[in-house]
């Protein structure tokens, strides 16, 4: 199993816009083979002494069954569709693909 953390950076006044395009495109993840965990969320205030909020930025948990599972999702027609509809609405989108240690 692997987990993906992907942060989706999103210029500013297009966040209501991005998550109407994301929320059409969720269930069609879950729905994929090797899809165990897909989880857009934002930050919230905590009060954390090391918390950093930014209110324009998606965070996608994700868990996937193997790498091969998260390439096939990379290239599907829906996530090729869901890009297309927000590359005006994204700054930039950092992805890390992690493993358990232990």
């Amino acid at each position: 199993m692997i987990n993906v953390i992907a942060s989706i950076y999103i210029k500013e006044g297009k966040l209501s816009d991005y998550l109407r395009v994301l929320k059409a495109n969720v269930p069609m993840v879950r729905n994929e083979k090797g899809c165990i965990e897909y989880v857009p969320a934002g930050d919230m205030e905590t009060g954390l002494a090391a918390q950093v909020l930014d209110r324009n930025v998606v965070t996608i948990l994700e868990r996937w069954e193997s790498l091969e599972a998260l390439n096939a999702h990379l290239a599907s027609p829906h996530m090729l569709d869901y890009h297309e509809k927000v590359k005006d609405m994204v700054d930039r989108v950092s992805v890390k693909v992690i493993k358990a240690l232990v």
